[in-house]
């Protein structure tokens, strides 16, 4: 009997798992750059039951049975959002669209080699200096300058360039006075001349090895070997005076909300009918 108690506890709390993974990306819905999160569920593994105890002797088996549910990852959807004007030159909007040749992505950026062996669309990202000095990845590219000319997030988190360096322009630069160019160099925008300094863009041949840190960053999760700088070839583009918004879809989180709500109500009533009945055999059973 126990069995099924513990089951459907297992499904409560994973269905409050996928609750909380939906509504944090309903309250992220206008968060430029973020990436809608997917609750990746499985059952434990399944128990062979057998019948013990019969008269020759032997166990006759009976089948298996799923001992319940877990939330095993919760892996984020990288794939392109909408951009957005904004008409701030601080912003810059990263279209990426990079292609595989002879593979052909699905609507969520998946497909499979002629092993059957699943791929994953490329994804190009922004690179930013870790707290810990190493590089993260962010499609967030509402940037700023701040008062010693380095070339930072909104959350104050430096960007890098094309060396490895974080970006800095001399003091008393404005962030408009300066345009990207096609090939992610930044440019004086009245005279043309170079500064120098150049836009670092990643390109992560398997975003799923990518682990979400907060603010809209990204670390590189095992082979760095995934991470590369993007080339012309990639077709990447940058679009300043617009940002990418958020990939979440309204419709279809408020459609996994109401099933998660219903699914964690279910479990909720196998749990009360457990309960009655452990009730039951204690306190009425146990007289007799």
């Amino acid at each position: 009997m126990l069995r099924g108690l513990y089951t459907a506890a297992a499904g409560l709390t994973t269905q409050q798992r996928r609750h909380d993974t939906v509504t944090n990306n309903i309250a992220n819905l206008n968060t430029p750059g973020y990436k809608q999160a997917n609750e990746v569920t499985r059952s434990f593994p399944d128990m062979l039951l057998a019948l013990t105890g019969t008269s020759d002797n032997s166990d006759r088996k009976i089948g298996r049975v799923s001992t319940g549910v877990f939330a095993e990852e919760s892996l984020s959807l990288q794939l392109q959002g909408d951009l957005m004007e904004s008409g701030r030159s601080s912003d810059f909007g990263l279209s990426s669209d990079i292609e595989v040749p002879g593979i052909q992505f699905d609507a969520s950026g998946k497909a499979f080699d002629a092993n059957g062996e699943p791929i994953y669309q490329p994804q190009a990202f922004f690179t930013v200096e870790g707290t810990d000095g190493q590089p993260r990845y962010t499609r967030d590219g509402r940037f700023d300058l701040n008062a010693q000319g380095y070339l930072t997030t909104s959350e104050g988190t430096r960007v890098l360039g094309t060396n490895g360096q974080p970006i800095q322009f001399q003091q008393g630069v404005s962030i408009d006075d300066l345009v990207l160019t096609s090939d992610y160099r930044f440019v004086d925008a009245l005279t043309g001349n170079d500064t120098g300094n150049a836009l670092q863009l990643t390109r992560i041949n398997n975003p799923n090895m990518l682990v979400r840190e907060g603010n809209g960053k990204f670390r590189l999760e095992g082979d760095a070997s995934e991470a590369v700088p993007v080339t012309a070839a990639d077709g990447v583009e940058i679009r300043q005076g617009y940002y990418e918004r958020s990939n979440v879809d309204a419709a279809q989180s408020t459609v996994d909300l109401m099933s998660a709500m219903r699914a964690y109500e279910a479990n909720q009533k196998v749990v009360q009918f457990y309960d009655k009945s452990l009730d039951k055999a204690v306190n009425e059973v146990g007289r007799v």
